[in-house]
């Protein structure tokens, strides 16, 4: 059987999209790594759907698997990329469009300058949330890698995040903190690590190890985390320019109480067949 496909990708991170509104996805997780090999595949970071919304308050619904077969609650670059998807379908219209995410619903909005915007929904630093292991809520939590500890803060955006404040982004250990991070006893549900540098009050450098994926040019909600942490630390201000190796993302989160929400471009590449 010949599945069609879009690949796409949002400042590098790249994503395969399958539109599964005329019938169910059916690839499991073996196939799914199969199809995201980069060598005997198509190759993605993460796998995409597009489907028909089971919440009557939202257009589409759509979901996220990482490379490794796992499902994922949330990927920012990947919903513009959806909302790019719907908009050249013809499915998506003018102002702000509801869509359904694995982990609740979102909003998306297309832009005069083919960027997407989207509202991430409010930060949630509460463990049991995240879900992390901590027996109260702090701005920083002190994890054990390797016998040594290593400060982060923790936050979910649909998916969990750790965030390492880092002086130097391009040197940042990410290779090597981020899959032990990434597994740590804290985080049942496993998490992506972002290794943040700040630069000015409205500007910060960003490399993330992506759960299930490992390094990659750009997350999304990585961003999102980022900026959510410092933000809460006082660090930096309400709109952030979020430097990532593939691109810079816009953030803006005013605080407890509001949406956090992201901007950026989404990208085709290609359209193609894969024999399942």
């Amino acid at each position: 059987m010949a599945l069609r496909f879009s690949k796409m990708h949002g400042l590098g991170n790249d994503f395969v999209v399958v539109d599964c509104r005329a019938r169910p996805f059916i690839l499991d997780a073996a196939a799914i790594r199969r199809l995201g090999d980069r060598h005997f595949g198509v190759g993605f970071d993460q796998l995409l759907t597009v489907e028909t919304a089971r919440d009557p308050d939202c257009a589409f619904a759509y979901g996220i698997w990482n490379t490794d077969g796992t499902p994922s609650g949330q990927c920012g670059n990947g919903l513009r990329c959806i909302a790019r998807w719907l908009a050249r379908d013809g499915a998506l219209g003018e102002g702000a469009t509801r869509l359904e995410s694995p982990s609740g619903p979102v909003q998306v909005e297309l832009l005069a300058d083919g960027h997407v915007r989207a509202d991430m929904g409010e930060p949630r630093f509460a463990p049991e949330r995240i879900p992390f292991l901590a027996e109260e809520e702090a701005d920083r939590y002190a994890v054990d890698v390797v016998g040594r500890d290593v400060e982060i803060g923790a936050v979910s955006m649909g998916n969990p995040h750790a965030v390492v404040e880092v002086s130097d982004a391009a040197a940042a250990p990410v290779a090597v903190l981020g899959p032990q991070i990434e597994h740590s006893p804290s985080f049942p549900q496993g998490c992506n690590v972002g290794f943040a540098q700040i630069v000015a009050r409205d500007a910060i450098r960003l490399r993330v190890w992506e759960r299930g994926v490992g390094e990659t040019l750009a997350c999304g909600s990585g961003a999102c985390a980022a900026v959510a942490v410092l933000r809460r630390r006082g660090l930096v201000d309400a709109d952030v320019r979020v430097g990532l190796p593939g691109g810079e993302l816009r953030v803006r989160w005013e605080g407890p109480g509001h949406p956090l929400w992201m901007s950026g471009p989404a990208s085709f590449v290609f359209e193609g067949e894969y024999d399942v």
